[in-house]
Protein backbone atom coordinates (compact mmCIF):
# COMPACT_ATOMS: atom_id res chain seq x y z
CA UNK A 1 0.00 0.00 0.00
CA UNK A 2 1.23 3.56 -0.19
CA UNK A 3 0.81 6.18 1.90
CA UNK A 4 0.75 10.10 2.25
CA UNK A 5 4.82 11.42 2.83
CA UNK A 6 6.18 14.57 2.44
CA UNK A 7 8.25 15.05 -1.21
CA UNK A 8 11.57 13.57 -1.84
CA UNK A 9 14.82 15.67 -1.89
CA UNK A 10 16.87 13.64 -3.68
CA UNK A 11 18.14 15.83 -6.94
CA UNK A 12 17.58 13.18 -9.69
CA UNK A 13 13.99 12.27 -8.72
CA UNK A 14 13.18 15.99 -8.55
CA UNK A 15 14.64 17.14 -12.09
CA UNK A 16 12.55 14.13 -13.12
CA UNK A 17 9.34 15.10 -11.92
CA UNK A 18 8.66 18.19 -14.40
CA UNK A 19 10.14 16.12 -17.25
CA UNK A 20 7.91 13.17 -16.70
CA UNK A 21 4.81 15.47 -16.12
CA UNK A 22 5.31 17.10 -19.32
CA UNK A 23 6.03 14.42 -21.55
CA UNK A 24 2.99 12.52 -20.00
CA UNK A 25 0.78 15.38 -21.04
CA UNK A 26 2.41 15.31 -24.40
CA UNK A 27 1.38 11.62 -24.58
CA UNK A 28 -2.18 12.27 -22.95
CA UNK A 29 -3.03 14.90 -24.94
CA UNK A 30 -1.67 12.64 -28.32
CA UNK A 31 -3.80 9.79 -27.16
CA UNK A 32 -7.18 12.41 -26.88
CA UNK A 33 -6.27 13.83 -30.53
CA UNK A 34 -6.26 10.07 -31.64
CA UNK A 35 -9.61 9.07 -30.05
CA UNK A 36 -11.51 11.77 -30.98
CA UNK A 37 -10.97 10.49 -34.69
CA UNK A 38 -8.11 13.61 -36.03
CA UNK A 39 -5.39 12.91 -38.87
CA UNK A 40 -3.11 10.27 -36.95
CA UNK A 41 -0.13 8.80 -38.26
CA UNK A 42 0.50 4.97 -37.45
CA UNK A 43 3.58 3.55 -38.84
CA UNK A 44 4.86 -0.58 -39.11
CA UNK A 45 8.51 -1.31 -38.17
CA UNK A 46 10.91 -3.62 -39.32
CA UNK A 47 9.51 -6.21 -37.03
CA UNK A 48 5.78 -5.75 -38.12
CA UNK A 49 4.85 -3.99 -35.01
CA UNK A 50 3.23 -0.73 -34.51
CA UNK A 51 5.32 2.55 -34.41
CA UNK A 52 2.84 5.89 -33.93
CA UNK A 53 3.41 9.12 -33.92
CA UNK A 54 3.01 9.72 -30.45
CA UNK A 55 5.74 7.49 -30.03
CA UNK A 56 7.91 9.73 -31.43
CA UNK A 57 7.18 12.34 -30.09
CA UNK A 58 7.25 11.46 -26.93
CA UNK A 59 10.81 10.32 -27.54
CA UNK A 60 11.76 13.44 -29.31
CA UNK A 61 10.89 15.14 -26.02
CA UNK A 62 12.53 12.78 -23.45
CA UNK A 63 15.39 12.55 -25.22
CA UNK A 64 16.27 16.22 -25.62
CA UNK A 65 15.36 16.49 -21.54
CA UNK A 66 17.46 13.61 -20.40
CA UNK A 67 20.67 14.86 -22.49
CA UNK A 68 19.73 18.34 -20.86
CA UNK A 69 19.68 16.97 -16.96
CA UNK A 70 22.12 13.88 -17.75
CA UNK A 71 24.57 14.62 -20.38
CA UNK A 72 27.01 11.97 -20.23
CA UNK A 73 24.61 9.42 -19.65
CA UNK A 74 23.65 7.82 -22.96
CA UNK A 75 19.67 6.61 -23.11
CA UNK A 76 18.95 3.14 -24.89
CA UNK A 77 15.69 4.03 -26.51
CA UNK A 78 12.95 2.04 -28.42
CA UNK A 79 12.69 4.36 -31.12
CA UNK A 80 16.36 5.66 -31.16
CA UNK A 81 19.38 4.08 -32.54
CA UNK A 82 21.47 2.23 -29.64
CA UNK A 83 23.83 0.48 -31.40
CA UNK A 84 26.70 1.61 -29.21
CA UNK A 85 25.09 0.15 -26.26
CA UNK A 86 27.88 -2.69 -25.57
CA UNK A 87 29.81 0.23 -24.72
CA UNK A 88 28.07 1.58 -21.93
CA UNK A 89 28.39 0.39 -18.42
CA UNK A 90 25.79 3.56 -17.67
CA UNK A 91 22.45 4.33 -19.77
CA UNK A 92 18.94 5.12 -19.29
CA UNK A 93 16.80 2.64 -20.88
CA UNK A 94 13.65 4.28 -22.16
CA UNK A 95 10.24 2.98 -23.80
CA UNK A 96 8.47 6.55 -25.09
CA UNK A 97 5.43 4.61 -25.02
CA UNK A 98 4.63 1.24 -23.86
CA UNK A 99 1.39 -0.35 -25.07
CA UNK A 100 1.33 1.26 -28.27
CA UNK A 101 -1.21 -2.16 -29.11
CA UNK A 102 -3.28 -0.58 -26.52
CA UNK A 103 -3.09 2.95 -27.42
CA UNK A 104 -4.19 2.56 -30.75
CA UNK A 105 -7.14 0.01 -29.78
CA UNK A 106 -8.21 2.85 -27.40
CA UNK A 107 -7.44 1.16 -24.27
CA UNK A 108 -6.14 3.56 -21.18
CA UNK A 109 -3.50 1.21 -20.01
CA UNK A 110 -0.24 2.30 -21.26
CA UNK A 111 2.69 3.41 -19.81
CA UNK A 112 5.87 5.36 -20.11
CA UNK A 113 8.95 3.47 -18.77
CA UNK A 114 12.82 4.99 -18.11
CA UNK A 115 14.94 3.37 -15.73
CA UNK A 116 18.80 3.47 -15.19
CA UNK A 117 20.84 0.83 -15.74
CA UNK A 118 24.24 -0.02 -14.23
CA UNK A 119 26.52 -2.57 -14.73
CA UNK A 120 23.35 -4.11 -16.50
CA UNK A 121 21.39 -4.09 -13.14
CA UNK A 122 18.14 -1.42 -12.92
CA UNK A 123 19.47 0.79 -10.04
CA UNK A 124 16.19 2.93 -10.91
CA UNK A 125 12.91 2.94 -11.84
CA UNK A 126 10.08 5.16 -13.60
CA UNK A 127 6.43 4.03 -14.84
CA UNK A 128 4.32 7.27 -15.67
CA UNK A 129 0.58 6.56 -16.31
CA UNK A 130 -0.20 9.44 -18.03
CA UNK A 131 -4.25 8.72 -18.14
CA UNK A 132 -4.28 8.75 -14.71
CA UNK A 133 -1.85 11.57 -14.41
CA UNK A 134 0.51 9.51 -11.60
CA UNK A 135 3.97 8.05 -11.81
CA UNK A 136 5.72 5.49 -9.62
CA UNK A 137 9.46 5.71 -9.58
CA UNK A 138 12.55 5.05 -6.64
CA UNK A 139 15.63 3.73 -6.10
CA UNK A 140 16.41 -0.56 -5.97
CA UNK A 141 17.38 0.05 -2.07
CA UNK A 142 14.39 2.36 -1.14
CA UNK A 143 10.90 2.03 -1.09
CA UNK A 144 9.29 3.38 -3.74
CA UNK A 145 7.41 6.65 -4.38
CA UNK A 146 3.88 7.79 -6.28
CA UNK A 147 3.46 10.78 -7.69
CA UNK A 148 0.08 12.32 -8.75
CA UNK A 149 0.88 15.22 -11.58
CA UNK A 150 -2.49 17.17 -11.04
CA UNK A 151 -2.25 17.71 -7.33
CA UNK A 152 1.48 17.06 -7.00
CA UNK A 153 0.57 14.79 -3.99
CA UNK A 154 3.26 12.08 -2.75
CA UNK A 155 3.13 8.52 -1.29
CA UNK A 156 5.23 6.37 -0.27
CA UNK A 157 5.06 2.68 -0.42
CA UNK A 158 4.57 1.07 2.88
CA UNK A 159 5.46 -2.54 3.60
CA UNK A 160 2.91 -4.53 6.18
CA UNK A 161 2.04 -8.05 6.68
CA UNK A 162 -0.41 -9.23 3.46
CA UNK A 163 -3.58 -9.84 4.56
CA UNK A 164 -4.77 -13.73 3.88
CA UNK A 165 -6.65 -13.92 0.58
CA UNK A 166 -8.36 -16.57 -0.24
CA UNK A 167 -7.22 -15.78 -4.09
CA UNK A 168 -4.31 -15.59 -6.15
CA UNK A 169 -4.43 -12.48 -8.77
CA UNK A 170 -2.90 -13.87 -11.82
CA UNK A 171 -1.90 -10.85 -14.04
CA UNK A 172 -2.49 -11.56 -17.72
CA UNK A 173 -2.02 -9.20 -21.65
CA UNK A 174 -5.22 -8.82 -23.22
CA UNK A 175 -3.56 -11.20 -25.89
CA UNK A 176 -2.72 -14.32 -24.08
CA UNK A 177 -4.15 -16.89 -25.65
CA UNK A 178 -0.88 -19.48 -25.35
CA UNK A 179 -2.51 -22.58 -23.75
CA UNK A 180 0.67 -22.24 -21.26
CA UNK A 181 -1.40 -19.45 -19.21
CA UNK A 182 -3.88 -21.98 -18.62
CA UNK A 183 -1.77 -24.77 -17.50
CA UNK A 184 -0.38 -22.22 -15.65
CA UNK A 185 -3.65 -21.29 -14.02
CA UNK A 186 -4.86 -24.36 -13.71
CA UNK A 187 -1.65 -25.74 -12.05
CA UNK A 188 -2.42 -22.77 -9.12
CA UNK A 189 -6.21 -23.64 -8.95
CA UNK A 190 -5.52 -26.92 -7.33
CA UNK A 191 -4.33 -25.36 -4.46
CA UNK A 192 -6.08 -21.72 -3.98
CA UNK A 193 -8.13 -19.92 -6.25
CA UNK A 194 -7.31 -17.67 -9.47
CA UNK A 195 -8.30 -14.49 -10.24
CA UNK A 196 -7.72 -13.30 -13.72
CA UNK A 197 -7.07 -9.73 -14.28
CA UNK A 198 -5.85 -8.48 -17.26
CA UNK A 199 -4.50 -5.58 -18.73
CA UNK A 200 -1.74 -4.30 -20.87
CA UNK A 201 1.95 -2.90 -21.28
CA UNK A 202 3.96 -2.56 -17.53
CA UNK A 203 0.67 -0.77 -16.22
CA UNK A 204 0.69 -4.43 -14.98
CA UNK A 205 3.67 -3.83 -12.75
CA UNK A 206 1.64 -0.42 -11.44
CA UNK A 207 -1.41 -3.21 -10.47
CA UNK A 208 1.24 -5.05 -8.67
CA UNK A 209 2.61 -2.22 -6.42
CA UNK A 210 -0.72 -1.92 -5.68
CA UNK A 211 -1.42 -5.01 -4.45
CA UNK A 212 -3.48 -5.77 -7.41
CA UNK A 213 -1.72 -8.32 -9.40
CA UNK A 214 0.25 -11.01 -7.37
CA UNK A 215 1.70 -13.14 -10.27
CA UNK A 216 2.19 -12.04 -13.80
CA UNK A 217 3.49 -15.16 -15.59
CA UNK A 218 4.69 -13.81 -19.72
CA UNK A 219 5.68 -16.98 -22.19
CA UNK A 220 5.82 -14.65 -25.00
CA UNK A 221 8.97 -12.44 -25.74
CA UNK A 222 9.45 -8.76 -24.40
CA UNK A 223 11.95 -6.38 -24.80
CA UNK A 224 14.41 -5.03 -22.38
CA UNK A 225 12.74 -1.85 -21.71
CA UNK A 226 9.09 -3.57 -21.63
CA UNK A 227 10.69 -4.85 -18.15
CA UNK A 228 13.80 -2.82 -16.37
CA UNK A 229 11.03 -0.25 -14.74
CA UNK A 230 8.67 -3.05 -13.30
CA UNK A 231 11.65 -5.43 -12.26
CA UNK A 232 13.59 -2.49 -10.34
CA UNK A 233 9.93 -1.41 -8.49
CA UNK A 234 9.13 -4.79 -7.72
CA UNK A 235 12.83 -5.92 -6.35
CA UNK A 236 12.79 -2.79 -3.97
CA UNK A 237 9.63 -4.51 -2.57
CA UNK A 238 10.53 -7.54 -2.40
CA UNK A 239 9.21 -9.00 -4.98
CA UNK A 240 11.01 -9.54 -8.48
CA UNK A 241 10.72 -10.65 -11.81
CA UNK A 242 12.80 -13.77 -13.89
CA UNK A 243 13.60 -15.96 -16.70
CA UNK A 244 11.61 -19.27 -17.24
CA UNK A 245 14.78 -20.58 -15.50
CA UNK A 246 14.12 -18.64 -12.68
CA UNK A 247 17.31 -16.38 -13.30
CA UNK A 248 16.38 -12.35 -12.65
CA UNK A 249 17.06 -10.42 -15.69
CA UNK A 250 19.96 -8.55 -16.40
CA UNK A 251 20.26 -6.00 -18.79
CA UNK A 252 22.17 -4.25 -21.91
CA UNK A 253 24.66 -7.33 -21.72
CA UNK A 254 22.71 -9.92 -24.69
CA UNK A 255 23.34 -9.64 -27.92
CA UNK A 256 19.64 -9.17 -28.60
CA UNK A 257 17.20 -6.65 -26.50
CA UNK A 258 14.82 -8.77 -26.66
CA UNK A 259 14.08 -10.92 -23.44
CA UNK A 260 12.38 -14.60 -23.71
CA UNK A 261 9.61 -15.34 -21.01
CA UNK A 262 9.50 -14.26 -16.88
CA UNK A 263 7.51 -14.73 -14.33
CA UNK A 264 7.21 -11.52 -11.68
CA UNK A 265 5.85 -11.67 -8.15
CA UNK A 266 5.17 -9.57 -5.76
CA UNK A 267 6.70 -11.10 -2.72
CA UNK A 268 8.25 -14.12 -1.97
CA UNK A 269 5.44 -16.11 -0.99
CA UNK A 270 4.18 -15.23 -4.41
CA UNK A 271 7.46 -16.61 -5.81
CA UNK A 272 6.84 -20.07 -4.46
CA UNK A 273 3.55 -20.31 -5.67
CA UNK A 274 4.64 -18.98 -8.69
CA UNK A 275 8.02 -21.12 -9.97
CA UNK A 276 5.90 -24.26 -8.44
CA UNK A 277 3.71 -23.44 -11.07
CA UNK A 278 5.83 -22.91 -13.50
CA UNK A 279 7.48 -26.03 -13.29
CA UNK A 280 3.81 -27.63 -14.15
CA UNK A 281 3.92 -25.90 -17.71
CA UNK A 282 7.30 -26.35 -18.58
CA UNK A 283 6.86 -30.35 -17.77
CA UNK A 284 3.90 -30.43 -19.80
CA UNK A 285 5.41 -28.48 -23.15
Amino acid sequence: MFITTQAPQDPRILELVPIMAQASQLLFDEYQHYCAGHEFKIDEKSDHSPVTQADLKVNQFLLAQLAEITPDIPVLSEESDYAQRHDWDLCWMLDPLDGTKEFIHQRDEFTINLSLIQNHQTIFSLIAVPCEQLMYLGYLTEFPYKYYFDNRAWERYCKYKDAEHDAIQIGLSHSSKNPKYQQYIDYIEQEVPVIRREAGSAYKFCMMLEGEIDIYPRFHPTSEWDTSSGQGLLESIGGGLVSLDAVPFTYNLRDTVLNQGFIAFRNEENQKIALAALGNVTMQS
